[in-house]
């Protein structure tokens, strides 16, 4: 399936989407997965608790934050492409964040769940049916596809690579 048109996701997701590269799942994951854990894997120990500035997220609530958030994209992905078309609601990052401060966890054990997850993310993706992927339902009060989440998935994971790059490593 091609990328995602406009009108199925709601426009603030485009600079995710525009992160990518690859028209189909498929190529998405070969040209983005082990990019995405490699980047990951290389934050170094002694940053885990580094914020660039006062009031930003460290390293490990950033992580935190991917982790949280590729389980609640991957959800809507699996509602939407399951059939259930009732709307699905948003969340609020920052209340999510402080919620679950990862303050306590350690850089080594976040960096092994998100390679857990990153992995059965991929494996789900390459299951879908082209029928799945065009799926479309509501999220956040805008229309979604199926096909427009695997690509926000990886576009907000290399939006944060981006963010660790330019500001924190």
């Amino acid at each position: 399936m091609a990328r995602p048109a406009e009108g199925e996701y709601g426009s603030f997701y485009q600079t995710y989407i525009n992160y990518t590269e690859g028209n189909s799942v498929a190529e998405l994951i070969a040209v983005h997965a082990d990019n995405i854990l490699t980047g990951i894997q290389a934050i170094p120990e002694a940053k885990a608790d580094y914020a660039y500035a006062p009031g930003k997220w460290t390293i490990k609530q950033m992580l935190q934050h991917m982790l949280d958030t590729e389980r609640i994209f991957v959800y809507r992905l699996i509602w939407i492409a399951r059939g259930d078309k009732r709307a699905l609601m948003g969340f609020d990052e920052n209340a999510f964040a402080d919620a679950a401060p990862a303050t306590h966890r350690s850089l080594a054990d976040l960096k092994e769940e998100f390679t857990h997850l990153r992995k059965s993310t991929d494996i789900l993706l390459l299951s879908l049916q082209d029928t799945d992927l065009q799926q479309i339902s509501e999220a956040s009060g805008y229309p979604i596809s199926v096909n427009a989440l695997c690509y926000i998935i990886f576009g907000h994971n290399l939006h944060h690579l981006r963010i660790l790059s330019e500001r924190y490593l």
